[in-house]
């Protein structure tokens, strides 16, 4: 069954059966639901790329992230394809790891679908080097781009982030207002986003009086027992801390097992705080208290921009929303 058998069962042109089936409102009511009774008795699928030769379009969008098996990643494509899906959207995912080329020809792959748009999942696609981000802009003179708390300044770019400096400092000020006096500072790379969150912190580390807090930020990039080592290898160097504000949920883990190896008390003698609200953060014995970026909401603001694009509506360059702090066991009450 294709559209020429739907067009000589329905006694109605090809055309017509065309417009029925892209939603055109220049059919009858009668006319639409002759085809759509022939249609419902053939089971006929329309086919996606015969559908893009009438109506321009694939309905198809380019989603590239660069590790499926980070927890922050994985919740934002869940999300995406979601809301995609809610919109009659498909998705063509791309992991494309860290490589600046790979980066380019995984996008150039996707470009080659005919995809309507394209989403990036996470700052570390911004590149520090201006000649970095050529690919994106050039990307964007064809189709809209949609940046998942990055910040990227192009026509037809769109950034939707996340104020991760505020949401930094309000989670620093909390474990200082439960008791800390001498918190440090884990992040795994200095991306825009990580770059914001140390901001953060040290200014609330400033405000509550601690001097040299660029030297109280350590990188993490490893797993969770990298991170209990690093701790260990701060203890030792000298530094005091009763305290830990993390950048992802995960390092924020390792800095509860730090503590347990230890005999140190959570929350009595040790806080620690996550970011990015992930399963994580309550499969921790204790769980622990983090910073909601709420990507849920990230995603479907994405999306809805994405259509409001398509439909040829004004569009801010930039959107930015606030998060919010969850409270659970690691800090003190």
């Amino acid at each position: 069954m294709n559209i020429y058998d739907i067009s000589s069962q329905a006694g109605v042109s090809i055309a017509t059966v065309s417009r029925v089936l892209n939603g055109s409102e220049k059919v009858s009511p009668a006319t639409r639901q002759k085809v759509l009774d022939v249609i419902e008795k053939s089971g006929y699928t329309p086919n996606a790329f015969a559908r893009s030769l009438s109506s321009n379009t694939m309905s198809t969008v380019g989603i590239l992230c660069s590790d499926a098996s980070d927890v922050y990643q994985a919740q934002a494509i869940y999300y995406l394809e979601r809301e995609l899906r809610s919109k009659s959207y498909t998705s063509m995912l791309c992991c494309t790891g860290h490589n600046l080329q790979e980066k380019a020809e995984y996008l150039n792959l996707l470009l080659s679908r005919n995809v309507d748009a394209l989403f990036f999942i996470g700052s570390h696609f911004i590149e520090s080097n201006g000649r970095g981000n050529s690919y994106i802009l050039n990307a964007a003179k064809k189709i809209p781009v949609f940046l998942l708390n990055g910040k990227l300044s192009g026509d037809n770019v769109y950034s939707i982030i996340c104020d991760d400096e505020s949401a930094s400092r309000e989670i620093t000020d909390l474990l200082f207002d439960r008791g800390a006096h001498a918190p440090i500072y884990l992040y795994r790379a200095l991306t825009y986003s990580g770059q914001r969150k140390i901001r953060g912190f040290c200014a609330s580390a400033s405000q509550h009086g601690l001097t040299n807090v660029e030297k109280r930020t350590f990188s993490c990039p490893g797993p969770v027992e990298k991170t209990c080592q690093i701790l260990e290898n701060i203890k030792k160097s000298g530094i005091h801390f009763d305290a830990v504000a993390a950048a992802d949920d995960e390092l924020a883990t390792g800095a509860v097992k730090y503590a347990l190896r230890n005999g140190i008390r959570i929350p009595e003698d040790f806080q620690v705080t996550g970011y990015n609200n992930s399963v994580i953060a309550t499969c921790s014995t204790p769980e622990i208290t983090t910073l909601d970026n709420r990507v849920e909401y990230l995603c479907t603001t994405a999306v809805n921009e994405m259509m409001q694009v398509l439909d040829h509506k004004n569009v801010p360059p930039i959107t930015s929303y606030s998060g919010s702090i969850m409270e659970y066991a690691t800090t003190r009450k």
